[in-house]
């Protein structure tokens, strides 16, 4: 061969081997995993994703008594990206949640950005915002956020959700008092049980459940924002970056909007982008 033919030859070659290259590089860009990454995100060669039917503003049972909502739907995304089988494990409440990724009994959760939850789980930013409120009896004596935090008041949570978290950290004079078993409504059976002045929880919930019962009222306003997250566990922080990445890109083409929409969930709003570049 020719040294003309050669150069010929191997200038080909190279073509070739560039865009085999930036195919690859568009590829990921687009999404596509690489192997490596799949292996991080989901082990077992399935993407085990917790969810936590105890808020049912990210997921409600269907008719079928298959989960459903916007956390499944942002599950079986990435799931489908990663082009792993889904596996949707089901939880009563979020304080299960994270003792099954503390566990390693799953791989994604979504869940409440907490500080106490930071030393086990590795959190995007945001997909949702959901405000936190109180309820109390009709003739109660409190009429704002700021009353409850008195001497006295006893206010029911859900044992380890992101409320009894805020709560622990910020009330100072009030008693938090925990149910410690059952699902999303185990602090209003709680604060009805035992006749407790106020009950926690996700605004949304509490103001259906007050819609059906006359002998209860939602105080005005939130004594707390709660940012829902999607969770892996502590130390996979590459796949904790596509997933970060994953979160942004579903915010932004409307995804996580239409997923609310179909669940009739209009009382929670889609976070807004994360700030980036300091």
């Amino acid at each position: 061969m020719s040294h003309h033919a050669m150069s010929h030859v191997m200038s080909k070659l190279a073509c070739s081997l560039l865009l085999v290259v930036s195919g690859a590089f568009a590829a990921f860009a687009q999404g596509a995993a690489p192997p490596e990454l799949v292996k991080e995100i989901a082990p077992t060669g399935k993407l085990r994703a917790a969810i936590n039917l105890g808020n049912a503003v990210l997921a409600q049972k269907g008719a079928d008594g298959a989960p459903k909502g916007v956390s499944v739907d942002l599950a079986r995304e990435l799931a489908r990206r990663l082009g792993v089988p889904i596996e949707l494990v089901a939880f009563e409440a979020a304080g299960k949640v994270f003792e099954g990724i503390k566990a390693g009994s799953v791989d994604l959760a979504f869940i409440a950005i907490e500080p106490v939850r930071a030393a086990e789980i590795e959190f995007s930013s945001p997909y949702v915002l959901i405000e936190g409120g109180y309820m109390v009896p009709k003739d109660s004596a409190l009429k704002s956020i700021e009353e409850v935090d008195r001497p006295g008041i006893k206010i029911a949570v859900g044992l380890n959700s992101a409320y009894d978290l805020f709560l622990t950290r910020t009330i100072k004079n009030a008693q938090v008092v925990r149910a410690h078993t059952g699902g999303g409504e185990a602090m209003i059976e709680l604060f009805l049980k035992d006749k407790l002045d106020v009950v926690a929880g996700v605004k949304p919930v509490l103001v259906e459940y007050a819609k059906t019962n006359a002998a209860m009222r939602i105080i005005d306003g939130r004594f707390m924002v709660i940012q829902q997250s999607m969770g892996l566990p502590k130390g996979r922080t590459t796949a904790a970056r596509y997933v970060r990445t994953f979160v942004e890109d579903v915010k932004a083409s409307g995804f996580v909007a239409d997923a609310l929409k179909r669940s009739n969930q209009t009382d929670a709003t889609v976070a807004p982008p994360e700030r980036t570049g300091g």
